[in-house]
């Protein structure tokens, strides 16, 4: 039987396991921390507990006590392409709805502006339409235009871009390529989201809900090329989700479904090195002188530490790897001690110049005085999560990639914006009621997964050849050497990075 290692843990290194064990490999995984899921995990505060950092618990569940202790998911907070999680469990023979289960979101998302406005974002594009044809100057028809164009974006791209390997010669010559270069105009490839955004839609509020989509790979509204105008299709054409019993559930059910296939996990492993003999990936190395042997070896560790730390004697593609990261985050955790029937599931509290926002993220590496704020309650839906009577607020704003500024400064003066913001928004005083504290900055981003200078989504999306910038899912130098994960091709969220456990199984048949 020939053995596949997986280095890494994280949501596609556990999507390369099952892929691989049902293709007849002997998988084992080794990961660094105590825990699966890499930013997808979860951890547990009790009210009173304030820590500038989130705790590394180890991978058996923690203890919940519901009237005193909140829960969190560390890491992504919005889930789409629930098929893509489905699929993994269909190819080991198994149905998706008996371990998996989610929930349909029919309000996706609720937006506050500073002049007051609230949009509610519904699933239902005519009920979306409408409510932005109420509450702002826009016509519904042009939002109903905008997201039919959307769909025509990603069915040209899904296929071509998403799906299979850039680096693959025989995945040019298919038709779905050759209608994706004939639709290139359509695709907007020359101009930026924001111009295209702002030529569309007359009310500025608007402009800004769906520039906001720049976020969801760590990139730029402002220069990322308005290919990106996909996105809104992915909430609006195919849906928002939430699994049940909080995000930590995707991690929690793949790596059930990777154990019965055989998968083994090491946890509080860190691999050392890749071992290669010639030219070909022939084991690791743990610690000075474990080492194990296997045929294929897949890195889900960030491509850049990856190169650094377990390949030192193999030439780094410098080009690649040297550009441009995308943004980070600032999330403050916090047990709020009083329900708000006013806040949904996901809401975002925008900034009042969200152009002045974005300069100082990635000009000016710092952070603006007025953040957009997006809070996620995932109490809303799974009441356990918080005491009752109480709300677990996973509070999040986009922040710049680690380059050594000084971040302590930095947060204490986020906090208290953050704070005064929520606070005339809400009409509440928010201070007193935070009873626990937790937070996660692009420092302990970095060192808790390995993420280059903390970023979210590996090489950021401003270039407009950006899908062609990120590292292929295999190496053309090493036989038997692959990778998977946010920071190589197709790119970062959960479906991308699943996406990109595919592709990189694909190239090894």
């Amino acid at each position: 039987m020939k053995k596949a290692i997986i280095i890494g843990a994280g949501i596609a290194g556990i999507a390369s396991a099952v892929r691989l064990a049902v293709r007849g490999y002997a998988v084992e995984v080794f990961e660094a921390n105590s825990f699966a899921g890499g930013k997808l995990s979860e951890f547990v505060l009790p009210a009173g507990e304030f820590s500038s950092q989130i705790p590394f618990y180890p991978s058996t569940p923690q203890p919940l006590n519901p009237s005193t202790h909140y829960r969190f998911d560390a890491g992504p907070s919005l889930f789409t392409m629930p098929e893509y999680v489905e699929d993994l469990f269909r190819l080991a023979g198994k149905k998706p709805e008996v371990h998996f289960e989610y929930l349909a979101l029919d309000t996706i998302c609720k937006y506050f502006y500073e002049d007051g406005t609230i949009l509610h974002a519904y699933r239902d594009t005519q009920k979306f339409a409408q409510e932005v044809a109420t509450q702002t100057t826009e016509k519904a028809e042009t939002v109903l235009k905008f997201l039919r164009e959307s769909k025509r974006k990603y069915d040209l791209t899904n296929e071509v871009f998403l799906q299979n390997s850039l680096h693959k010669l025989r995945n040019y010559f298919t038709w779905a390529t050759v209608r994706g270069i004939l639709g290139m105009p359509r695709l907007q490839v020359f101009t930026t989201m924001h111009k295209a955004n702002a030529r569309t839609f007359g009310d500025q509020r608007i402009v800004q809900l769906f520039n906001r989509y720049a976020t969801y790979n760590g990139s730029n509204p402002y220069e990322t090329p308005a290919t990106l105008n996909i996105i809104p299709h992915l909430e609006f054409g195919i849906g928002a989700f939430f699994p049940k019993g909080g995000m930590y559930q995707i991690t929690q059910s793949l790596v059930r479904l990777a154990e019965n296939l055989g998968v083994q996990f090491h946890y509080n492993t860190k691999v050392q090195e890749i071992l290669i003999e010639g030219k070909k990936a022939v084991g690791i190395k743990i610690g000075k002188d474990e080492t194990h042997k296997a045929d294929i070896i897949v890195s889900n560790m960030d491509i850049v530490g990856t190169y650094k730390k377990l390949l030192p004697a193999l030439p780094a593609p410098k080009r690649l790897l040297e550009q441009p990261k995308s943004s980070s985050a600032i999330i403050f955790y916090w047990g709020i001690k009083k329900a708000f029937p006013a806040l949904e599931l996901h809401n975002i509290f925008f900034s009042a110049n969200y152009e002045a926002e974005f300069k100082h993220i990635f000009q000016d590496k710092n952070l603006y005085e007025d953040n957009t704020v997006y809070i996620n309650i995932s109490s809303k839906e799974s009441p356990t999560d918080a005491p009752e009577g109480c709300e677990n607020w996973f509070v999040m704003i986009n922040a710049p990639n680690n380059i050594g500024q000084d971040w302590d400064a930095l947060i204490g003066q986020a906090r208290q914006n953050i704070i005064q913001k929520l606070s005339r928004l809400l009409k509440t005083d928010i201070a007193p009621l935070i009873e626990c504290e937790a937070i996660l900055d692009p420092r302990s981003i970095e060192s808790r997964t390995s993420s280059s200078q903390g970023a979210l989504y590996g090489n950021s999306s401003n270039n407009k050849w950006a899908a062609f910038l990120r590292h292929a899912n295999f190496s053309s130098r090493i036989k038997g050497l692959y990778f998977c994960g946010g920071s190589v091709h197709p790119g970062g969220g959960i479906p991308l990075s699943l996406l990109s456990a595919k592709i990189a199984c694909d190239c090894i048949e």
